[in-house]
């Protein structure tokens, strides 16, 4: 009977996928608890917009950071922080219950979303086991 090493190759999709939308659902918790314009009316909604925000991170936004490398490369960037914008702009389009009031509320969310994600991606815990992280961790 074959056995799997897990410490290789992580835990299971499933598993790694929950750390990744409960890791989210964190992060957005945290721009609502810092931000006043923007509200999460109920768990039910700060959970769906964790998936809906995941899967427009993991599906839409690779698309759009290649079809907007030669910006990026002109801006040094920057036209990928409007990347990572439209992403939670998207998410509060579709999610009822997750609201974000105005354009600078929007800017700060990303700004809070890439500040959280900085600071998890260097501090140990079960969120290192997925995506870019895990890779960080490698190196430790």
């Amino acid at each position: 009977m074959a056995t799997v090493d897990h410490r290789r190759h992580g835990p299971a999709l499933p598993i790694r996928l929950g750390i990744s939308w409960l890791t989210n659902a964190v992060v957005l918790a945290v721009v609502a608890a810092v931000l006043s314009g923007v509200h999460v009316s109920t768990v039910g909604a700060l959970l769906l917009a964790a998936a809906i925000f995941g899967v427009l991170n993991t599906l839409l936004k690779p698309v759009l950071r290649l079809v907007t490398l030669p910006l990026a490369l002109v801006t040094f960037g920057v036209a990928w922080f409007f990347v990572s914008l439209l992403m939670l702009v998207i998410t509060k389009s579709l999610v009822h219950g997750f609201v974000m009031h105005g354009f600078w509320t929007e800017v700060k969310a990303t700004l809070i979303v890439w500040l959280v994600n900085l600071v998890l991606d260097f501090t140990p815990g079960p969120w290192q086991i997925t995506g870019q992280r895990r890779q960080l961790g490698r190196g430790r």
